[in-house]
């Protein structure tokens, strides 16, 4: 099909490839590397939960030890697998006796790694059946009940108590809305652990916990059986714990995750080294049990000028589009992020707007594009946030958007109550519904505003994706390049978390995983 924009292909493909070449760079280093929430995550994949005398969560306390002793590079798989032959234990007995201090798992007589590997691999292919089962579930659901057209209206639910929340969340589904995004508490981002349990108190949010999760889910099930509608329920795989997580979203079945080092290394200042290891295993978690994950790419316009650094948003999609096929990751589960920021006094910024959406849906086709709307502008005026709302949804279901987060037009002011969302899903119904076809009926001046905005943010990136091939991605992002934040390679959150692989280390699930074993 050829494009309305005019873009140039043979851009978009070279594009692509620089891309291509800066992700299988990063690749490179994180085989030689794992982390200590990498380590975590495949201890929950085995089955390791609860936490102990210290409400400290058993992974932590296991991993913990590993570390301590030096035992990290070998990898966690192996010093399970090895406990259960010597011990008789299960992972979950073997975490426990080692909490009350009964155990170290590192100076039990040690069996080769083949042993290892073939003691634990039940174990391992029990999980991902579990994890199987529940894809399984909404599918069955999407082919029994339905879901929502798209764009799908998006809310936020982020009272801090899990059970206000479900309250929260199926009054929105009853108004209409297809996806609901529990909001993690304040700072959770930066916690070395995942809380257990449920919880009733957080700030500006609620913490994801595994229970937490398995609450909503549940709630959402029975309010989309009510309604007829298949309702999505997503929240973050990002921070200190990003592929944790994922192993927790894949076993209680949510299916849309927020999910992006950079994003992470920028606006919560996460070491590179780190999050670019732990993002690969959530990736490939996320690949596997087809949960869409949202990239952060919206937020450099909170930081940065949507005119002036349209074209980092880009690159960063290109990016993070290699980062996942390198994750065995389908373009339908690509959500990547961009957003409505452009400085309402901008004569024609509704135009650069519209370039902007209409360009990444036409070189991601196949994405459920994240589309966030407009916050830094917000003024607290509820009704100039209410038309800014409606240009942002106008645009959405011009350009064939797919993952809509609702703005609010109370924005800047609270976080919103049960009546600001209904007003919100309300003004989206119906431009959705009165624009429905107007992005089919549409063509673009040659030479205009549309197309010559869109060919010169492509360029931009284009040439800074070059630019990264050359210096790489970890100097690019020291130099600030992206959303106009630096970030140091040594520096950040979790640098101590990190460790070469031995060479007899294994993580049974990544390969089966990327296999798509059933």
């Amino acid at each position: 099909m050829k494009s309305k924009l005019n873009l140039d292909p043979a851009k978009v493909d070279h594009a692509r490839s620089s891309a291509a070449k800066i992700a299988q760079s990063m690749q490179e280093f994180i085989d030689r590397h794992t982390t200590v929430s990498t380590e975590r995550t495949v201890l929950r994949l085995l089955g390791v939960d609860g936490v102990d005398e210290f409400d400290e969560p058993l992974p932590n306390v296991v991993v913990d030890q590993l570390l301590k002793a030096g035992g990290l590079p070998r990898g966690i798989a192996y010093w399970m697998g090895n406990a259960m032959i010597q011990t008789g234990k299960d992972p979950q007995e073997i975490a426990e006796a080692i909490g009350r201090g009964e155990m170290n798992i590192t100076e039990l007589e040690m069996a080769p790694v083949k042993e290892a590997e073939e003691k634990i691999m039940p174990i391992v292919l029990d999980a991902l059946k579990r994890i199987r089962q529940q894809t399984e579930k909404r599918n069955e659901y999407l082919a029994t009940i339905g879901e929502g057209k798209r764009p799908y209206l998006y809310v936020i639910v982020a009272t801090g108590n899990i059970y206000e929340d479900v309250v929260q969340a199926q009054a929105a589904a009853r108004q209409g809305a297809d996806i609901i995004a529990v909001i993690r508490t304040t700072a959770q981002s930066l916690l070395d652990y995942v809380p257990y349990g449920p919880t009733t108190e957080g700030f500006g949010g609620t913490y994801a916990t595994q229970e937490n999760f398995r609450i909503m889910r549940k709630a959402l099930d029975e309010v989309g059986e009510e309604v007829g509608r298949y309702i999505r329920l997503c929240n973050y795989s990002s921070g200190m714990c990003m592929p944790e997580i994922a192993a927790m979203g894949a076993l209680e079945r949510l299916d849309v995750m927020l999910n992006d080092a950079i994003y992470g290394i920028l606006f919560r200042d996460i070491n590179m080294q780190r999050t670019l290891v732990d993002q690969y295993f959530s990736r490939v978690i996320i690949g596997y049990c087809d949960i869409i994950f949202n990239s952060g790419e919206d937020n450099y316009l909170t930081t940065d000028d949507a005119y002036e650094n349209a074209h980092t948003v880009l690159a960063s999609q290109f990016i993070n589009e290699q980062f996942a096929v390198l994750a065995n990751v389908r373009e339908e589960q690509m959500g990547l992020g961009h957003a409505f920021e452009m400085d309402p006094d901008i004569e024609n910024g509704f135009l650069y707007e519209l370039s902007q959406a209409l360009m990444a849906r036409e070189i991601f086709p196949k994405a459920p594009l994240k589309y966030m709307p407009p916050t830094k502008y917000m003024t607290g005026n509820i009704f100039k946030g209410n038309v800014q709302d409606a240009l942002f949804n106008m645009i959405a279901i011009w350009s064939g958007q797919s993952l809509q987060l609702l703005g609010m037009l109370t924005e800047a002011i609270h976080t919103p109550h049960m009546h600001d969302r209904y007003l919100s899903i309300e003004n989206a119904q119906y431009i959705f519904n009165n624009m429905r076809d107007l992005g089919s009926e549409v063509y673009y001046k040659e030479g205009g505003i549309i197309q010559t905005r869109a060919q010169g943010v492509l360029d931009k990136a284009d040439k800074l994706l070059s630019e990264i091939v050359e210096e790489g991605l970890f100097s690019t992002i020291e130099q600030g390049k992206f959303g106009g934040v630096k970030r140091p390679r040594d520096g950040g959150k979790g640098l101590e978390g990190v460790c070469v692989k031995d060479d007899e280390y294994f993580n049974p699930f990544i390969p089966l995983m990327l296999g798509g074993a059933k």
